[in-house]
């Protein structure tokens, strides 16, 4: 699309000139009625009033839309290198695209606020009206005459002063009614502008703006990644690999534990029945009043295999104390990884609710 399109307008004084030119000519009828030029008569009240929607309507013409209007196509070059930095300030990039999450129509919104002040263009269709109204009554109460005639000739002429003075007060109203359709004239032709403006700016950044259709999309895409992942957090939290894994490794420690046990007993049986062997051979030696001496050593020799195998079966005991020990530690390592991921799952779900309570809130605002 050509740029200059956007820049025939020209100097926006033709603008404010076309809107200023009728008004200004209707105060100058008035001014030559009152002079006496034209064949109608006009009050000096009613023409002050007259002066002043005049004035007033000239301080609202800046802010007209077609005014306006003017003044963003005169500057197009430098409204279009902001919606560009403004563009990129707003960029998503989404699975490997990026665009713009701002609209061109919210940023011609925009720039159109910063030029012109919203609530003068609001108010100013129904100010002038009021202001002719306003100016109406007042003149009819200056020209309102007080009656005190003595005679029914001046009580004539005074009935006359007020009707013709009332003739006159209602042209304030009528002037304040034609700028009131003239204020929206001008200003729905402006706003047609600067649609038209949009929609053309909209068709050439088209590819350069998310849609909200695919940012709705993605928000769907995300929420459905979000939810498989709740899936399979559960899925390792409460699988049964896991837990037959589990009792798999409890089957093996208790199985190594009662063999170390068993293993233990063992030794110290076969020790104390070596023992009461060598006990009874040296009672026998010693009852019989034979090699004293070498039953004294063998007894000795005796009690301290007994003790050995008393400190075999400590150590037996032992093993199985950290054996068992090994297997509760397993278990607690076991269930800290089942509740890691019981509370990684309690994040998903605890962020998933936010981002619904997010959407809702955004819903009830646009609604």
């Amino acid at each position: 699309m050509d740029k200059s399109n956007y820049q025939s307008g020209g100097s926006c004084v033709g603008i404010y000139f076309t809107l200023f030119l009728i008004p200004f000519i209707c105060v100058i009828l008035l001014v030559l009625g009152y002079t006496g030029y034209l064949p109608f008569s006009v009050e000096m009240h009613t023409l002050i009033t007259l002066g002043l929607i005049f004035m007033i309507f000239l301080f609202f013409i800046k802010h007209n839309a077609s005014y306006s209007a003017c003044k963003i196509s005169n500057n197009f070059a430098l409204m279009e290198d902001q919606l560009q930095d403004a563009l990129k300030a707003n960029a998503l990039t989404i699975m490997g695209k990026t665009k713009s999450t701002l609209t061109v129509r919210d940023f011609i919104e925009g720039y159109f606020k910063g030029i012109r002040d919203d609530n003068f263009a609001r108010v100013a269709s129904s100010v002038f009206p009021m202001l002719g109204i306003l100016g109406t009554f007042i003149a009819i109460a200056l020209s309102m005459p007080d009656f005190t005639a003595s005679s029914s000739e001046k009580l004539d002429q005074e009935i006359s002063l007020l009707l013709s003075g009332i003739g006159t007060a209602f042209y304030a109203s009528i002037y304040g009614i034609f700028l009131s359709l003239w204020w929206i004239f001008f200003e729905r032709q402006g706003l047609a502008r600067i649609e038209k403006s949009s929609q053309n700016l909209e068709e050439i950044y088209d590819s350069r703006i998310w849609k909200n259709s695919e940012l709705i999309k993605h928000e769907h895409m995300q929420t459905e990644l979000k939810d498989q992942k709740i899936i399979q957090t559960l899925q390792e939290t409460f699988s049964l690999d896991f837990i037959k894994d589990l009792n798999n490794q409890y089957i093996r420690n208790f199985k190594t534990i009662i063999d170390d046990t068993t293993n233990s007993f063992e030794r110290v049986t076969t020790h104390m029945e070596s023992v009461s062997r060598d006990l009874r051979k040296t009672i026998e030696k010693i009852d019989e009043r034979k090699e004293s001496v070498e039953a004294v050593k063998t007894v000795k020799s005796d009690i301290r295999q007994f003790i050995s195998g008393v400190n075999s079966l400590n150590d037996g005991l032992e093993r199985f104390n950290g054996s068992v020990d090994h297997t509760f530690v397993k278990i607690d390592q076991e269930l800290a990884r089942s509740i890691d991921k019981l509370g990684e799952m309690a994040e998903i779900i605890v962020e998933q609710n936010l981002y619904m309570q997010k959407k809702l809130l955004d819903n009830d605002k646009e609604i």
